[in-house]
């Protein structure tokens, strides 16, 4: 979100992107950036998404958000079961990492669940500056337009946007919150790389985000 950038360690975070819609090697350079299924779009109209699908021996952390945050997922289905069960687990990421925010850890074992490799390493440094910065936040973080490509079967390409101008940044110590408007900053293109791991759950590995992608922007 936009009021993020408040915190200077998590401005540094954002980077132009690389889009990751190519196969990569573990020699592409490291990302910048970080991390959110409660809505769905089809033909132009919102409608309730479907349920997530789910690797039925995976045992999931749970990522419940508190009632003042949301995550909202749009057009995040595909139909087809593997590229679907990929923007579920690319979702579930989204909000591991808020959830950490909002616990105030770092090392929230949840993130980790969703997040390997570089795309771990990036997070944990954006939820620390967070907490560094005595900072929660509040409201609704919406994403939209995935685009997503298999590699193969164990490993996929997604890029998606970001909508924080819904969301605020919110002091632990005070309690005020930052309601500057809202900016094209706001918007951001988030392009990821995620692989399948031993237990079956698409772990994303690599990410990098810009802020004001004109793919994103109104």
């Amino acid at each position: 979100m936009n009021r993020r950038t408040l915190t200077p360690a998590a401005a540094a975070l954002a980077a132009t992107a690389a889009l990751l819609l190519t196969a990569c090697s573990s020699n592409d350079a490291k990302p910048k950036g970080s991390g959110e299924i409660a809505g769905a779009e089809e033909g132009g109209k919102p409608s309730s998404s479907a349920s997530p699908v789910t690797s039925p021996d995976a045992k999931r952390p749970d990522i419940t958000l508190p009632n003042d945050v949301k995550d909202v997922f749009e057009g995040w289905q595909t139909g087809d079961p593997t590229k679907d069960a990929v923007l579920a687990d690319a979702a579930r990421a989204q909000t591991a990492t808020n959830y950490a925010i909002i616990k105030g850890n770092p090392d929230e074992p949840a993130m980790s669940f969703y997040r390997h490799q570089d795309a771990l390493v990036s997070g944990q440094v954006w939820v620390k500056s967070f907490v560094d910065a005595g900072m929660i936040y509040t409201g609704t973080l919406r994403y939209f337009t995935p685009d997503i490509k298999m590699f193969d079967q164990k490993s996929a390409g997604l890029s998606f946007c970001l909508d924080s101008s819904k969301a605020f940044n919110k002091n632990l110590k005070t309690g005020k919150l930052d309601t500057s408007p809202a900016t094209k900053d706001s918007y951001i293109l988030y392009s990821t790389r995620l692989e399948k791991n031993a237990q079956g759950i698409w772990q994303t590995t690599k990410l990098q985000s810009e802020m004001g992608n004109k793919k994103c922007t109104p």
